[in-house]
């Protein structure tokens, strides 16, 4: 009941800090220099007729939270506009790209978990060199950009050595896969720099624990001792990390999908901030806070159940 009451409030807290969003959201475009009409428009000069036909099309006669209600009521429905730039519904230029997005999100996620988590309990485990020499290599990829990792796999692995192709995200889903490969690596490699990191430091403190040194006391094999004692009870600050790096790739793939010229979001997003298309620009912001919150909503719900020591509602540490 206490967990079910938690994921209650927290899904309410979702709900209300979503809806604030919105509002943020909504109202950036009247912060925007100029009147509304004209940012619509682009910028470019219209006739008396064409402004009174955007001002028709976004009731902007209407006072403000009339707009907005009328706006979010829309957003309720699925209904986010329409595109200024591609003449077209911004819900149909999402369903289109946003598959596109989440699969790369995904690709790059798995191989940060699994290189990530590899390196991190492998230097916590062997220590020495081995300890020393990951450090090294983690300490090169966070310091890499997605952009520079972009760049520099793309030059080598697309341009010169022809082994993967430099742009597009392909058709089917195997092709896909092949044409997201180097994407994902460029997005993930900081990230696996970091995760590894913390899931070294999380390890070695797990390791110099009394718990720990009790079962090596009563002979509990090595490999229990790491599996049972220290990675499980690492796992709480491993997933916290996780979520923020969920976060921060769904962010991040607006540089690394511009680098490889994906069509998914990102990269939507980058094309219509450049040309003003601000309904679709309100979509994807909506869009990508709704995803950060829903990442932080699962991370808080999962947290006590990898770690029961952690109370509800916190992310600290295990008291």
């Amino acid at each position: 009941m206490n967990f079910l009451r938690f994921a209650v409030r927290r899904v309410a807290e979702m709900a209300a800090t979503l809806l604030a969003a919105s509002f943020v959201v909504f109202g950036a475009m009247y912060l925007a220099p100029g009147s509304p009409a004209g940012f619509l428009l682009s910028g470019r000069s219209a006739s008396p007729e064409a402004i009174a036909t955007v001002k028709a099309q976004y009731h902007l006669d209407d006072p403000f939270f009339v707009r907005y209600i009328s706006w979010l009521g829309d957003v309720v429905q699925g209904d986010f506009g329409r595109s200024i730039t591609y003449r077209t519904d911004v819900s149909r230029l999402l369903a289109d790209r946003l598959p596109t997005t989440l699969l790369l999100v995904v690709m790059a996620l798995v191989v940060v978990a699994v290189i990530g988590l590899v390196l991190g309990c492998v230097a916590a485990v062997r220590g020495g060199a081995t300890d020393s020499t990951i450090l090294v290599g983690t300490t090169f990829a966070v310091g890499t950009p997605s952009f520079v990792a972009a760049v520099l796999l793309q030059g080598l692995f697309a341009v010169k050595l022809g082994w993967f192709p430099s742009s597009g995200a392909g058709d089917g889903f195997g092709d896909m896969l092949w044409h997201l490969t180097l994407p994902a690596i460029a997005l993930a490699l900081y990230l696996i720099g970091m995760l590894a990191r913390v899931t070294r430091s999380a390890m070695l403190e797990a390791l110099d624990s009394e718990h720990v040194t009790v079962a090596r006391s009563r002979g509990v094999p090595e490999r229990q001792v790491i599996y049972r004692h220290v990675l499980r009870n690492s796992l709480g600050t491993v997933l916290t990390t996780g979520g923020l790096i969920v976060s921060t790739l769904l962010v991040c793939t607006i540089l690394v999908e511009t680098a490889f010229s994906i069509g998914g979001i990102g990269q939507l997003l980058e094309l219509s901030t450049t040309t003003k298309d601000f309904p679709t620009v309100q979509a994807i912001s909506l869009i990508i806070v709704a995803l950060f919150m829903a990442v932080n909503l699962i991370v808080d719900l999962l947290l006590p159940l990898a770690d029961p020591r952690i109370t509800l509602g916190t992310r600290g540490s295990a008291a």
